[in-house]
């Protein structure tokens, strides 16, 4: 958020005028240019506009690159303008065509992990950045299934699903070797007293289980405990947190200083860090969009980038968060609209 920031209506008129003329050419925005734009609208001179881009320059708002040139806006500015538009955004406000493309785009979807990917693909698409979509801790690593085949003695296949969509297969070397009925029954012991829990929170509750009935071990839980001992109920990925990330290649065009657009990629590549990016500014109870002008406080290489984002539910279940990153010079309002759009599209997909 801008601190309290007094403004007329006039400069903020004007100043909007500039950040508009600003994103839409790339090139500092001269009184003269205003003035034109402006037309006869009254109290708009020339000599007007020029004391109002005076005022908005002591303010901090603009700025100067050239002695001769015209005024473009600060990051501050920037904050100010999506301050302002953050009151009016909402998913309904995007144009019917764009809400079909992307209800379209979503045919098919039938889980959270889909969706999140679909979501990527899609943000990039409507926005010129990159679409960033992180699924929740919670839906990344719930057990949704657990599957278990015997491939030889002393060998078997553990095929797990969590709640996001993600699949995991992996060989397990046991110490001894367990028939298929032995594989059957721990697997559904494991999906109908586990099924929605925790990777984590299933491990505890069999640590504190076996050690509960160490005494009077059956057969079963001598099964399932050799089976998670060798890995069965492993996230493949550390964390296990899911994040799909596309349209890189959309801010490519606008960075001309190749040092910098290297140690930006090198940023976004580092899908830990956009993670740690996203659960520090996107809080997945807030209710509306959050916009960050100035990356470059969390990640320096990401100066000039902008995150727009917003957490996606399925009723009171947080699914994930869904977000852009772009250049400062982005549609703020179409992408907020978008971003909006498709966090409310979660819950009309997985709650009908």
């Amino acid at each position: 958020m801008v601190p309290d920031l007094r403004i007329s209506a006039r400069e903020r008129l004007v100043l909007s005028k500039i950040i508009e003329n600003y994103i839409a050419t790339g090139e500092p925005v001269a009184s003269q240019a205003l003035a034109r734009q402006f037309g006869n609208q009254e109290g708009m001179s020339a000599a007007t506009i020029r004391n109002t881009m005076a005022a908005l320059d002591e303010a901090g708002l603009l700025d100067q690159p050239h002695t001769s040139s015209g005024r473009i806006p600060t990051a501050q500015a920037f904050r100010f303008y999506v301050d302002q538009l953050a009151g009016t955004t909402r998913a309904a406000s995007l144009t019917p065509e764009r809400r079909e493309q992307i209800d379209d785009s979503f045919a098919g979807v039938g889980s959270s992990q889909q969706f999140l990917e679909r979501t990527s693909h899609v943000l990039a698409l409507v926005s010129s950045g990159v679409g960033v979509a992180l699924a929740s801790m919670r839906e990344a690593q719930a057990l949704e299934h657990i599957h278990f085949s015997r491939l030889s003695a002393g060998r078997a296949l553990a095929v797990l699903v969590t709640k996001s969509g993600m699949v995991q297969d992996r060989v397990l070397l046991l110490d001894r070797d367990m028939p298929l009925q032995e594989l059957e029954a721990s697997a559904r012991f494991l999906n109908e007293n586990f099924h929605g829990w925790s990777i984590d929170r299933i491990r505890a509750e069999l640590d504190k289980r076996i050690k509960q009935e160490r005494q009077e071990y059956d057969r079963l839980m001598l099964s399932v405990n050799e089976l998670y001992r060798k890995g069965a109920l492993e996230s493949e990925s550390g964390s296990g947190t899911v994040i799909f990330v596309e349209g890189v290649a959309n801010l490519l065009a606008g960075e001309a200083d190749r040092e910098r657009l290297r140690m930006m990629l090198k940023a976004l590549e580092t899908k830990q860090r956009l993670i740690e990016l996203l659960n520090a500014y996107v809080d997945a109870r807030q209710q509306t969009v959050r916009v960050v002008v100035g990356l470059e406080e969390a990640i320096p290489e990401m100066r000039n980038l902008v995150l727009i984002g917003s957490p996606a539910r399925t009723g009171a279940d947080s699914m994930g968060t869904v977000a852009v990153i772009g250049p400062t010079r982005m549609p703020y309002e179409e992408t907020m609209n978008a971003v909006a759009y498709i966090a409310q599209l979660s819950d009309k997909l997985f709650q009908d």
